[in-house]
């Protein structure tokens, strides 16, 4: 056990050893999926992470008897996708729809908290300490074509981690959640640079006339797929798929999560407000 909380024991577990998942979901009644990674690195793939272990994960609950599992995927999960991660995700999906369990797919969007790492990543940006040190950056898409091409700030609604947890909580206890997909975002929708310049505008020591900015996104993920050839993709903060997804609108209506599970995701910038400021 790592730490306790009134109604929470934290306990070390890994997913590819089978005694240590049988430890896990000895006695459960309800298994919540979480695992995943946005990049592969030092042998984790996403086929691994999203896949393999959601399939070592569903053993281990079938032999203990626990039946209702809540997965955490992404929004905009399709099979036919240009990015890894995102053909992952939704192969860990199927392995879910196909077990014979009782399930809940939750789709969140950009999820935001003050420990979560796009938040701190954002900080970071907005105080010149990170890499691109100058600018605080965000992935654009062109709209028009050569000599004279436009480009567009893609839209996020970006969805608070506590309203992430009340969808895990709800999905668990209600029964019309079971067998359901659910698409989570926010309640507010807003363009990259607003969204990143809020962040600096309500944070500490932000460096003096930093902006948002837009780097093409088809242009970075040529940039990326092109060191990774090379071998030297590590050197890059970004992969191939995260510049393609990033240059793409991320949102959602909530519609079904609101009528199944009673919930009203808040705003960004009325939640990122309450804590922006003592991070």
């Amino acid at each position: 056990v790592l730490g306790s909380h009134e109604m929470l024991d934290l306990v070390r577990g890994d997913m590819f050893d089978d005694d240590s998942l049988a430890e896990l979901v000895s006695g459960c009644v309800a298994a919540v999926n979480t695992v995943g990674i946005i990049r592969e690195a030092d042998g984790q793939t996403f086929q691994r992470v999203h896949v393999v272990a959601v399939g070592k994960l569903l053993e281990a609950m079938a032999s203990a008897g626990c039946d209702r599992i809540v997965q955490i995927s992404a929004l905009g999960v399709s099979e036919d996708a240009k990015s890894g991660y995102v053909r992952s995700k939704f192969e860990g999906e199927r392995r879910i729809r196909t077990s014979g369990m009782k399930w809940t797919i939750l789709r969140p969007g950009l999820i935001h908290g003050p420990e979560g790492e796009f938040t701190k990543m954002a900080v970071a940006w907005a105080r010149g300490r990170i890499a691109p040190y100058l600018f605080m950056p965000y992935f654009s898409r062109m709209k028009g074509g050569f000599p004279k091409p436009e480009f567009e700030d893609p839209v996020v609604q970006p969805v608070a981690v506590e309203d992430v947890a009340r969808a895990v909580a709800e999905s668990v206890e209600r029964d019309v959640a079971v067998g359901e997909v659910y698409p989570l975002t926010g309640g507010e929708t807003l363009e990259w640079p607003t969204l990143l310049e809020f962040v600096r505008d309500n944070v500490t020591l932000a460096r003096p006339g930093i902006k948002a900015r837009g780097i093409p996104g088809d242009l970075a993920a040529l940039q990326a797929k092109g060191a990774g050839m090379l071998g030297m993709g590590a050197l890059l903060p970004f992969d191939e798929g995260m510049a393609r997804m990033g240059a793409q609108d991320n949102v959602s209506p909530a519609i079904k999560a609101r009528e199944h599970l009673d919930l009203a995701p808040a705003g960004f910038r009325e939640v990122a407000a309450g804590y922006l400021g003592s991070m």
